[in-house]
């Protein structure tokens, strides 16, 4: 016998014949059974979707498995959304289905398991739901895709079962107007089912009255993190964006010892004009905002927006971002999910549009961590037109390669955007407060870094800067771009810069130029002088920064192309990083000079910071330091280049903490001691560099050192992930070592089999 095939539609919108019969209501009420096939996996998860309605219980997408010979999805499973613990709302329920492809292309149930661990039918009131018609098919966005199996229609359970006496059960109350039934007003002490209940009451009241609401605070238990009450506002509230002008109307429900969810906080007073914002109106169904945690390791959470007759509601702000990506981009979210447990995405919901979108693997997130104090913003796709707005958030690791800490598609270049945008990265991150930003100069971006990081130090995108100066500075004379040039690059001092600046400007007549001015007003941006003392990395100044993907990911990327592209060019540079890791363990660089304090750095720093140090040395020989001032601890020395009494810097030491700064501010720049300092060391004989100035970001075990320092400072879920991350890391580098040659093989099997003994 052939087996039958099913053709599901998605979860809460199900096809009806005129007469308001269900067609094919068979396949409705059938149960799912070993060999049910479908002709994509879709179909069955939306089969499963259906399934579950009616017995009473939600789904939720579970593992994937790939095929080991091209990588393509070759099962699935799809799970009771009460299996696992990792919410407090979970079970360890066991339900559920897993589908395989065949060779056919067909996809086939091949395991099954229909016991559930808890009581079914409690949120879906275990009734059949009714049945509407399908509506008009929307553009497929990301917000269709992640409603599908977790949104419920409100029509679905009109007439339900009874609700306990003294609580409303809403999904049984009917709206006012056509004769209708009224909606109670809300007050203080009403009781609501569940949150969501009361949500979607509120709304339908708000919709009565001509107001809108947006889901404002939560708060949690302090004993197991369950959430013990909510605010649902009017979306008037607060001033975060220009329409709002924060109206205090709200309610708040608080969760009873019984389980139920009561009123206990009401304000109805509105302060501006009610009745010009009803958007709800719908003759078959309005689909209820519902509070959805995507599990991204328990670090977000989104509230996806409301839909009306299958269209989206019009976006308020527009995106540059084709609405075709977001179905892709979830596809990878969920599949990169399923394989690593720290992966987080995030995407930016504005009536009830997709826009922005961030991601960030578990790698990245660990990598923030330890090179979190300087990060990049690479918005380069803005040089030319683009397919899609890609950008990158990229840091300089202990090898100074780039390493990726995150990515965005960037929906426009409002300031709302970019808040939205670093305030994501920020949770993602930990709580990583950078010291310094490279980003572009535009206002909004600038306006963005001063509210969510205002202490870090923005320095402006060299590429943007020089493209700014070719436009302005071309109508001007070769005389002032010489002078203009040499004003910047060659200042050494503030008053310097500041007297020639203005010098300039009198000179030709330039007072009244706009652009100078406002270069001249965030001098501190982009001008070398104001730039030295801040901390960043080494990254040269007035040098473009390379994207981290090259031309292999860029904004002309299409779509079939980007996420292959963007996989294969992370793995690249993570190779990278893991040669130069095994370089750094396993080989020695040559010493130049007999000094202790050579062989310090070179048994600490990895090869690259060690280069650089020891270059550092070996200037050092070429100089000469003159003591020019004692006065108790403190002794400042000038140090000049012998035969060049030009090249010169003053050096301030202090004999109480061993603490030393230059005039040419290496250290505070680079994070590596200077030609300078390292001779006053070499005139008062200390042997080793003071702990102080050896950052941990540099050493070769930079990894270890910086996860033992944030013990203190990250939750410990977040301290397990690192934990795996560093692992998996030094795993790989054994691996990579032991498969050299057979005898690094045996040792490294033994050295591991050795430790697994210990650790068990």
């Amino acid at each position: 016998m052939n087996p039958m095939v099913v053709n599901a539609f998605p979860v809460g919108i199900v096809h009806v014949i005129n007469s308001g019969n269900v067609e094919s209501e068979g396949d409705l009420r059938m149960e799912p059974s070993v060999g049910l096939e479908f002709n994509s996996s879709d179909e069955a998860r939306d089969f499963y979707g259906l399934y579950a309605m009616r017995v009473g219980f939600k789904i939720r997408t579970g593992q994937l498995y790939r095929s080991r010979r091209d990588g393509s999805v070759s099962s699935r499973r799809f799970v009771c959304s009460k299996e696992g613990f990792q919410l407090n709302s979970r079970t360890g329920c066991p339900a559920f289905i897993r589908v395989q492809r065949r060779d056919s292309g067909k996809w086939v149930i091949d395991q099954i398991q229909k016991d559930h661990n808890h009581e079914l039918g409690l949120e879906g009131e275990n009734n059949s739901p009714v049945l509407q018609q399908k509506p008009p098919v929307a553009p497929k966005s990301l917000v269709e895709v992640l409603r599908r199996p977790k949104v419920k229609l409100l029509g679905q359970i009109e007439n339900g079962g009874s609700s306990p006496s003294g609580i409303i059960n809403f999904k049984r109350q009917k709206r006012g107007g056509d004769g209708r039934q009224p909606l109670p007003e809300p007050y203080t002490g009403l009781e609501f089912n569940t949150a969501n209940e009361a949500y979607e009451y509120y709304q339908s009241y708000a919709e009565s009255v001509g107001f809108r609401v947006r889901i404002g605070q939560l708060f949690r238990s302090k004993n197991d993190g369950s959430i013990t009450s909510r605010r649902f506002v009017c979306s008037k509230e607060g001033f975060q964006h220009p329409s709002r002008v924060g109206c205090g109307a709200f309610m708040r429900i608080k969760k009873k010892d019984s389980g139920s969810w009561m009123v206990d906080r009401l304000n109805k007073d509105h302060n501006h004009d009610l009745g010009e914002q009803t958007v709800y109106v719908n003759k078959f169904s309005t689909a209820s905002k519902k509070f959805i945690e995507e599990e991204t390791n328990g670090m977000v959470s989104m509230d996806l927006g409301e839909m009306n007759t299958g269209k989206l509601i019009k976006r308020s702000r527009e995106s540059k971002i084709g609405t075709d990506w977001y179905p892709v981009l979830l596809e990878y979210f969920q599949t990169r999910q399923a394989e690593d447990t720290g992966f987080f995405y995030s995407v930016e919901v504005d009536n009830g549009s997709c826009r922005s979108v961030f991601w960030a693997d578990g790698r990245s997130r660990y990598s923030c961590s330890q090179f979190g104090d300087v990060v990049i913003l690479d918005t380069s796709y803005r040089k030319s037109n683009y397919v899609v707005p890609f950008a990158t958030f990229v840091g300089v690791n202990h090898h100074k390669q780039p390493v990726l800490l995150g990515s965005a598609l960037i929906a426009n270049e409002s300031k709302e955007c970019f808040t939205w945008l670093f305030q994501t990265w920020f949770k993602a991150m930990s709580c990583c407060r950078p010291k310094s930003i490279i980003a572009d100069q535009d206002m909004a971006i600038q306006q963005a870094i001063t509210e969510v990081f205002p202490r870090a130090h923005h320095r402006f995108s060299s590429w943007q800067i020089r493209a700014k100066e070719r436009e302005n500075l071309r109508s001007m004379p070769i005389e002032f771009r010489y002078e203009y040039e040499k004003c910047i690059y060659e200042s050494q001092t503030t008053v310097e810069f500041n007297t020639t600046w203005n010098s300039l400007v009198n000179k030709y007549n330039l007072k009244g130029n706009a652009w100078l001015q406002q270069m001249y007003d965030k001098r501190e941006s982009w001008v070398p002088l104001y730039l030295r003392g801040k901390f960043f990395a080494g990254i040269p100044i007035g040098e473009t920064v390379e994207s981290f993907f090259g031309t292999q990911v860029n904004g002309q990327t299409p779509l079939r192309e980007f996420i292959p592209r963007y996989e294969q060019g992370l793995e690249q540079c993570r190779e990278d990083e893991r040669k130069e890791d095994f370089n750094s363990f396993n080989l020695q660089s040559f010493s130049q000079t007999k000094e202790a304090i050579e062989e310090q750095c070179r048994r600490l720093y990895t090869f690259t910071i060690f280069k650089i140090f020891q270059d550092e040395l070996l200037q050092s020989y070429s100089y000469i330091g003159i003591k020019t001032y004692e006065e108790g601890t403190i002794c400042r020395y000038l140090v000049r280049r012998s035969g060049n009494e030009n090249d010169k810097h003053a050096v301030t030491f202090s004999a109480v903490n061993l603490s030393v700064n230059c005039s040419c501010q290496m250290f505070e720049f680079e994070g590596v001691l200077c030609r300078h300092v390292l001779k006053v060391f070499k005139l008062l004989n200390i042997r080793e560099l003071p702990s102080q100035y050896i950052l941990p970001r540099w050493l070769r075990n930079a990894e270890y050192r910086i996860l033992c320092g944030a013990e203190s400072r990250v939750s410990s879920q977040e301290l397990k992930t690192f934990m795996t991350w560093s692992l998996r890391e030094t795993a790989c580098k054994y691996v990579e070592c032991g498969t050299t040659s057979v005898e690094k093989y045996k040792l490294a099997y033994e050295i591991m089999r050795e430790g697994g003994k210990r650790l068990y």
